[in-house]
């Protein structure tokens, strides 16, 4: 609809507007930054929910809910300023707080689509955000926190907000280096590192009294949350850079959350829990990354043996047994091409239920008739092929024939089956496709001549 690019383009307006008004007026009035200044978090929320659909849903829902729980609190925080009934404050303090693992969780998600990013990607990103955010934590907030003495909550929060902006510094930082640079993650870069910076400064401004409700840094707040509502409209290079450097970063931030761990185990008295979080945060997400990386190495193992395995039998398929034939040519051996002879007339008349079972019994006499070295294959239909290594490739085609020699039951019917087998011996000289050639023709001068097996010569073209 024509109305969402309009919403969307008038966020930027009203900032400028606000600007305005607050460089004119002497002190912040209840319809400015009660009105004004949250019309702005509100639009950028509406344009969020409306942008192309082309970009990640998951993404724009959680930077939609973060900034919708950032404007709560700072609507009660508006109100607070300038009217006798109050709000409580832990309804602003849930706001703020709800924020920060919505804009984590949309970040992550934005800046690395999930079409084209997996788990490991979003739990490494996380563990080196909260990592880094451990190491500068310890460093930044320890001597903050040595002079303390209010309650635990004011502690708790005097701690969580720098460790929650300095988390979102991190991330967009661990990501942006292994992207290639878009608008998008431009926008998403500045915005959220205009957020931290503003944070940070309306916490140190509140921690020396000097803040004053309603000061024109406020905006910076709003300039971000316009970046982040922006960067949804736009596509970015969802093409990662091939780099060691992700691997690396988690180990250091692995490392260092022990470290901080280990020291605190040492010296109880030296970190205070609200500082350790994030440290044991970071390890118990190595953890998970720890099982997903198993279970992706699993699945991919699966998908691999899937790949290069007949379904229907578990022998090796077409796939698996032309890429093999190109390393085995070059030695001794031979190429045998299995033809079963009257499985469509039984596949006809009993339907292709019993067919199917009567090939998986088949596999499984072959398969018992070959020496472990030999490779077997349903190259499709009725069709079967073996690498036979050395010289012994005839007497195994007499072999796989013997087994057929006796009737199959199945389900209450006996059923006869003939083969007909054509070989070719290695030749290093001659590609694979010819190799399967003559043994085409040996199996079908087989098939005509009744011999069962016969072995290819030139004669037979």
């Amino acid at each position: 609809m024509r109305i969402y690019p309009i919403i969307r383009s008038s966020a930027p307006v009203i900032l400028i507007l606000h600007l305005g008004i607050r460089s004119e007026l002497t002190n912040p009035s209840w319809w400015s930054e009660l009105l004004i200044f949250n019309a702005i978090p509100l639009l950028s929320v509406i344009a969020i929910w409306n942008a192309p659909k082309s970009n990640d849903r998951w993404a724009r829902t959680g930077l939609a809910l973060a900034i919708l729980s950032w404007l709560i609190g700072s609507i009660a925080s508006s109100w607070n300023s300038f009217f006798g009934f109050q709000f409580p404050d832990l309804l602003i303090d849930g706001g703020y707080l709800i924020f920060y693992p919505f804009i984590i969780f949309g970040l992550t998600r934005q800046m690395r689509n999930s079409r084209t990013s997996k788990s490991l990607e979003f739990l490494d990103t996380i563990i080196v955000a909260f990592g880094a955010t451990t190491a500068i934590g310890i460093l930044l907030i320890k001597p903050a926190t040595a002079t303390f003495s209010s309650n635990s909550l004011d502690i708790f929060l005097s701690i969580f907000y720098p460790l929650g902006d300095l988390m979102l510094f991190t991330l967009v930082c661990s990501i942006a280096i292994s992207q290639k640079i878009s608008l998008r993650n431009l926008l998403l870069v500045s915005g959220t590192l205009i957020f931290a910076a503003s944070d940070l400064y309306f916490l140190w401004a509140n921690a020396q009294g000097t803040y004053s409700f309603g000061s024109l840094t406020d905006d910076g707040w709003l300039l971000a949350i316009i970046l982040i509502a922006e960067s949804t409209w736009h596509k970015g290079d969802e093409s990662n850079k091939e780099s060691k450097l992700n691997a690396i970063a988690v180990t250091f931030a692995l490392f260092a959350s022990i470290l901080v761990l280990v020291i605190a185990i040492l010296n109880p008295n030296f970190f205070t829990f609200g500082s350790l979080a994030p440290a044991f945060v970071t390890i118990t997400l190595a953890f998970a990354r720890m099982l997903v990386a198993l279970n992706d190495a699993k699945a991919i193992s699966s998908e691999r043996a899937l790949a290069r395995t007949d379904e229907l039998t578990g022998l090796a398929n077409r796939r698996k047994f032309l890429a093999e034939l190109e390393i085995f040519r070059n030695g001794e051996g031979s190429l045998l091409i299995l033809d079963l002879d009257g499985f469509k007339e039984i596949n006809d008349t009993f339907g292709h239920e019993v067919g199917d079972q009567l090939l998986r019994q088949v596999a499984t006499r072959f398969s018992r008739a070959l020496p472990s070295s030999a490779l077997l294959a349903r190259l499709g239909g009725d069709e079967f092929g073996a690498l036979i290594r050395g010289s012994e490739g005839f007497e195994s085609a007499l072999a796989l024939r013997a087994t057929l020699s006796y009737p199959f039951t199945i389900a209450t019917n006996q059923v006869k089956l003939d083969v007909s087998i054509g070989q070719a011996l290695n030749d290093p000289d001659k590609p694979s496709n010819e190799l399967l050639h003559r043994a085409d023709l040996a199996m079908y001068e087989a098939k005509r001549s009744g011999a069962g097996a016969v072995c290819w010569r030139p004669s037979l073209g």
